[in-house]
């Protein structure tokens, strides 16, 4: 009935103004950018025993069995402080994540600031993995049980792919400055050099710690060679 007494009383001659459709759920641009949430930066002493309780109990319990409850007990705090800071623990593990990649892409950084040959270059980052899977395997578990949580959580997902374009692209750079300064010699695109890199100690990562017992020297020989054939003449 609405519509019928729209009808009657338009005005003739004159056409109507479309209202601007509104954009609801089911209309909302879908991708990366559309489903990724600005970052809210916690910054404090109990932010931090908080996201170090987090990243301890997830490397002994796993997601899952993080709880709040397991987390605040740690950290000293109160439950309802960690809903007030990260909302939930998934996004309590993303934080965790992403700070140590921060700080392990600054320390990255400064190290191969020093490199003045691409032999120089791919050992120092060979040692970065080396000494990161032996002396700080915690954090390679965060990795891998963020990876997980992100096939089965879509939020999560966006902002996993967001860290990883972000930690890939930074490491472009360092590749991309350290070949205008002649140390290394790129036989493919930075970005993509980067990513082939990423793979590499992924994968080596994984293994590593799946066999701590191994001697994986000739294994990282192997990979230094391929290293070698993206980085040097």
């Amino acid at each position: 009935m609405a519509a019928t007494v729209q009808s009657a009383t338009k005005p003739r001659g004159v056409t109507p103004v479309q209202k601007p459709r509104r954009v609801g759920p089911a209309t909302k641009p879908r991708g990366v950018a559309a489903a990724r949430k600005p970052r809210r930066v916690v910054e404090g002493e109990k932010a931090q025993r908080i996201v170090e309780a987090m990243r301890s109990s997830v490397a002994r319990r796993g997601t899952a069995g993080s709880t709040f409850d397991h987390v605040a007990r740690e950290a000293g705090v109160s439950r309802g402080l960690l809903h007030y800071y990260f909302g939930t623990k998934e996004q309590l593990l993303l934080e965790a994540v992403r700070r140590d990649c921060e700080l392990r892409m600054e320390l990255l950084e400064r190290q191969l600031a020093g490199a003045r040959t691409a032999e120089s270059f791919i050992g120092l980052m060979a040692r970065n993995l080396q000494e990161t899977v032996r002396e700080d395997p915690d954090f390679v578990t965060l990795m891998f049980e963020l990876f997980t949580l992100s096939r089965r959580n879509r939020e999560i997902a966006v902002e996993y792919a967001e860290l990883m374009r972000r930690t890939r692209e930074q490491v472009a750079g360092m590749l991309a400055s350290a070949q205008r300064e002649g140390v290394v010699k790129l036989h493919a695109e930075p970005d993509a050099v980067a990513e082939i890199l990423f793979a590499l100690g992924d994968g080596f990562a994984l293994r590593m710690l799946t066999e701590p017992e191994r001697d994986f020297e000739a294994t990282v020989q192997a990979g230094i060679a391929c290293a070698r054939a993206l980085l040097a003449d």
